[in-house]
């Protein structure tokens, strides 16, 4: 704001224009540095990129700005000039409002031209394009909607501008995206940009034809020699590519252009792939089990977290997805591994560390754009750096595979050269060993032969100790056959007396007290008891709670009971005092077995010693039994079964 000082007398009029010239001065520079800037397009501009003050934002962090809001004097006066030579979203949660001036003289006036956005990550950007008459139309695009619904079926993201008359325009662009992005807003004229389409993509069929091309030959590789670093390396190769496809935006226009979903992870799992074909590739190659345990453990470990995150991200939180710096923690390991294999001897790592030497300084470009300072750099370096470092990285990896063969068939070689070497001196060993067993053979067949004579003469006393062996035998099979028949007679004893014994033993469970070490042995397992209940539960025939049928089969439960007719399964313990139970079964019987020989008269603390179960638990079941031994006593005819088992039901 200009103020107007009053003239004095004396020197007043001189200081009072000085005055005023000085404020005109500081007004004039402050509106020159800080007054967005405004692109002159004539006739020789063919394309140009908006930065620094040539861009100014407005953040929107309740995202209910409409465009009708932003073109209210209010707000429009709250636009900031942008202060990095990219703007960015750095608060990725709030929409941003970018708006751009550009003033068209009259060669370049009903010429068509568009803008253009380069970050295939951002997930929304909304266009508001005014024409001739200050009326503006409204275009979409981004990562979040079908492919198909652009402008024109290009992996960026275009907004036409229809032959522009002559005079000065504002354009406004509404951004939001859940990614950290550089907003790289770019004019081009329609001609150059189909020129510039179609060399760019020249370019990336080039790149996808040498992946194409050196996956073929190593799976052809793998396929002749069976060696499994080539089928890991297409992997790898193959990581590469989807990687790289998700970055330029290939991936959405030609595999998945109507599912934009799928853009919220496929990036992240082709990082992903590429870290875990890495690693395992650099195991593979380099033979770091061997040659290195710890880090063959600690790249291990990297596999193990790096697939931890990934699934995290994969499903609990995708957008943790952006975090796409842990990529450099597998690369360093394998880059550290290769210097680590080198330095100790091993050639064919020489290769490997020069491919990951390049391509550790691709990442770093990246970054660096990433980060906003692509204007250190040319932005083919910035953009395409990676890229570029991917195919050296590949050419070099197969030379490093290469390179290992070469070795390998080398040793191999040598090792051939020895085996026959080894084989000549064997076979002259062989001849002098040959002779001289030539000569031993003579020397032992008389030996033989002497010997043979003396047999001869021993043979015959031989047969005459066999003739007496023959009878003894025959008196042995006489006895055999006889103990043959006492032992059969043995077993049948023996299985009586068991029999017998588990009569005792059954006896002794339904009136004297025993220990439970006793008790198990009858009741040892919850199987046992289960089998038990069963058979006493059913002795009388199954049927059905639900609808009485009585055929059935086997359930789920052991010894559970299924109805074939309404499927309802029943088991073991449904309808038995022990339904509901939860102590041990063996347990829970051996409590019922001491209450019942003690008539009740024992107390819970005293169950809770014998069985270890804890006094409330064994107060509770008692209460249960005692209730039911009061009914059996009220209900009991003279000839009703006795026992603890009668208490089961």
């Amino acid at each position: 704001m200009i103020k107007l000082l009053p003239l004095n007398i004396g020197n007043g009029p001189y200081l009072a224009l000085k005055n005023i010239a000085l404020t005109m001065l500081l007004a004039l520079l402050t509106t020159s540095l800080f007054a967005q800037k405004v692109l002159n397009v004539d006739s020789t501009i063919r394309q140009h990129k908006f930065t620094l003050n040539e861009v100014d934002y407005l953040e929107d962090a309740s995202d209910k700005l409409t465009f009708a809001d932003v073109l209210k004097s209010d707000l429009a006066s709250r636009f900031k000039a942008n202060s990095l030579y990219y703007p960015n979203n750095k608060n990725r949660s709030s929409t941003y409002w970018y708006r751009v001036k550009v003033r068209f003289d009259r060669s370049a006036a009903d010429k068509a031209s568009l803008f253009e956005f380069f970050d295939q990550t951002t997930d929304e950007v909304t266009a508001y394009i005014p024409d001739a008459q200050g009326l503006y139309s409204m275009s979409k695009a981004g990562a979040k909607i079908d492919f198909d619904s652009r402008l024109y079926q290009h992996k960026n993201f275009e907004f036409l501008i229809k032959n522009p008359s002559a005079g000065e325009y504002t354009y406004y662009f509404k951004l939001k995206s859940r990614n950290l992005v550089n907003v790289i807003i770019v004019y081009r004229t329609l001609d150059y940009f189909i020129h510039y389409a179609l060399n760019e993509y020249l370019t990336f069929g080039l790149f996808y034809g040498m992946v194409l091309i050196f996956c073929f030959h190593n799976l052809l590789m793998f396929m002749a020699v069976k060696r499994r670093q080539y089928l890991y390396y297409v992997f790898y190769v193959l990581s590469v590519g989807l990687y790289e496809m998700c970055v330029d935006g290939i991936a959405f226009q030609y595999l998945w252009p109507n599912t934009p979903a799928v853009n919220d992870f496929a990036y992240g799992t082709a990082l992903y792939l590429l870290s875990m074909f890495a690693l395992i590739f650099t195991k593979e190659l380099l033979q770091v089990k061997h040659r290195a345990r710890r880090l063959y453990k600690l790249i291990n470990y990297a596999l193990v977290l790096r697939t931890a995150f990934f699934l995290v991200c994969l499903f609990v939180d995708k957008s943790l997805f952006i975090y796409k710096f842990v990529e450099f923690i597998p690369l360093s390991i394998a880059f550290i591994t290769g210097i680590r294999i080198y330095r100790n001897g091993f050639k064919p790592a020489r290769f490997f560390v020069l491919a990951y030497a390049f391509l550790f300084t691709g990442f770093v470009i990246k970054a660096v754009s990433a980060l906003g300072y692509s204007w250190l750099m040319p932005s083919v370096v910035g953009y395409y750096s990676l890229s570029f470092c991917f195919v050296i990285e590949m050419v070099l990896l197969s030379f490093a595979i290469g390179d290992q063969v070469r070795i390998l068939r080398k040793e191999k070689d040598a090792a051939q050269d020895e085996t026959i070497k080894q084989m000549h001196i064997n076979s002259e060993l062989k001849d002098s060993i040959n002779q001289e067993l030539e000569r031993q053979v003579k020397v032992r067949t008389r030996e033989v032969v002497e010997k043979s004579k003396e047999i001869l003469e021993q043979s015959k006393v031989i047969e005459e100790q066999n003739e007496q062996l023959i009878s003894i035998n025959h008196l042995l099979e006489q006895q055999a056959s006889e103990i043959t028949r006492m032992n059969v007679l043995l077993e049948k004893d023996n299985i009586q007396l068991k029999t017998n014994i588990d009569k005792v033993t059954d006896a002794r469970v339904l009136s004297a007290e025993l220990n439970f070490e006793e008790f198990s042995a009858k009741y040892p397992d919850q199987e046992t008891c289960y089998k038990f209940l069963s058979e006493l539960k059913w002795k009388n025939g199954y049927q059905c709670t639900r609808c009485s049928h009585t055929s059935y089969c086997a359930g789920r439960v052991p010894y559970s009971r299924r109805c074939t007719k309404c499927s309802y399964e029943e088991s073991a313990l449904h309808n038995t005092i022990f339904q509901n139970n939860r102590i041990p079964i063996n347990k829970a019987f051996y409590l019922v077995y001491l209450i019942y020989s003690s008539k009740g008269t024992i107390s819970s603390h005293q169950l809770s010693d014998k069985l270890g179960i804890r006094q409330s638990t064994c107060w509770a079941y008692a209460i249960r039994i005692k209730k039911a031994m009061q009914e059996q006593k009220r209900s009991r005819k003279k000839d009703a079964p006795q026992g603890w088992s009668t208490l089961v039901l």
